[in-house]
Order: C-alpha cells, then structure tokens, then sequence
C-alpha cells in the first residue's frame, strides 16, 4: 500500500522496459537522486501503455507493473529530468486518467475557540 504524503517522480522520457527494479533504481540514482529515500519513481514505456513504478519501503525495493489494454497513460511531454507529483495525482495517473487535473483543495487553517 502507497502511504498518502509519500514524493512521487515521473521520468520524462521512455525507457527500454525489460529494465527491472534493480536497474530502474540505477536510473534513479544515476541522474542525482537518492533511490533510497522512499520516494517513487514512475518510468513509462515508449508507446505509454505500460507504466513501472519503484521504491524502497525499508526492507527491500518494490515494483509495481501495469499496461492499459485499450488507452495510454497521459504523462508530460518533452523536457528533461522529471516531475514532482501528488500521491492523488500518482492514483489518477494510475487508473488511466488525466493527473493534471487534480489538484489540492485549498483549506483554512482552523482557529481555537478560547
């Protein structure tokens, strides 16, 4: 289960996908970030029917698999590096759906009564 607050990353560009978890983790590494952390990273395929994601929940690396049958995944277009997302968003991204139309409700702080 994916706690809610946890970081979330999406790689920008495709990858070879007979990568596997170890080998994801290298990417992660490689371009400057802690694989370690226990934030995840999300990697998609060239077509984008296929997303991976991987994170290390403090006992060992997981890997969580998923190809659309009929759709792609909507995931951000050129640039380089990667985007931050929210743990909501990553269940949108997930279900098929359009992530950036999910945003944060805005909230009041409450006020002690007194």
């Amino acid at each position: 289960m994916i706690q809610s607050g946890v970081k979330v990353f999406l790689a920008m560009h495709p990858v070879d996908f007979r990568k596997g978890p170890d080998s994801l983790l290298a990417l992660v590494r490689d371009s400057g970030s802690d694989p370690f952390s226990g934030a995840l990273y999300a990697f998609r395929a060239k077509r984008a029917d296929r997303v991976k994601i991987v994170w290390w929940d403090g006992t060992g690396v997981c890997l969580y698999a998923k190809r659309l049958e009929k759709d792609r995944f909507c995931w951000p277009k050129g640039g380089h590096g990667r985007v931050q997302m929210s743990h909501a968003q990553l269940i949108a991204l997930v279900d098929g759906l359009d992530w950036k139309r999910v945003r944060p409700q805005s909230v009041r702080r409450p006020q002690t009564v007194g």
